[in-house]
């Protein structure tokens, strides 16, 4: 497959998932053994799981937008670097509701099959820069994997 079509498989997948909640179409851009890994979540997650994240991302946070910055390619993976921007509206993963629209910065390591399939997605999240944008205590340095 040409460079640009498995960085566009990136970007519209990020777009359908994060930006508009399409996630049954999303789960036609996955592997059958497709597998997420993020610092959110305690183990990695399915097909199912990966969808609940989201769902859970995108209620509590209704104005999300996510927009690629970045996206290489090398062979069959695809590196992106996003930014998150939106509002907690409701409580989400532990962290409380604020008006304060914030911008997170993640970077995605995308694993595509021979199918061009997306077979394994692993992503980073700064944080850090999360909780301070919201007035949060930093955490300890041993904690600082941790959401």
């Amino acid at each position: 497959m040409p460079e640009k079509d498995l960085k566009k498989v990136a970007r519209h997948h990020i777009d359908l998932a994060w930006n508009k909640g399409h996630l049954a179409l999303v789960e036609q851009l996955h592997s059958p053994d497709f597998i997420y890994k993020s610092a959110f979540t305690a183990q990695p997650l399915d097909n199912a799981g990966y969808r609940a994240l989201v769902e859970e991302i995108r209620s509590g946070m209704e104005d999300l937008e996510v927009a690629v910055e970045e996206c290489i390619r090398e062979g069959n993976k695809v590196f992106t670097w996003s930014t998150l921007m939106g509002s907690i509206a409701r409580p989400v993963l532990g962290y409380p509701a604020s008006d304060r629209i914030v911008s997170i910065s993640a970077m995605g390591f995308w694993t595509f099959n021979s199918q061009n399939q997306v077979q394994e997605l692993c992503t980073l999240f700064d944080m850090e820069s999360f909780r301070a944008q919201m007035g949060l205590p930093n955490r300890p340095f041993a904690e600082k994997a941790l959401p």
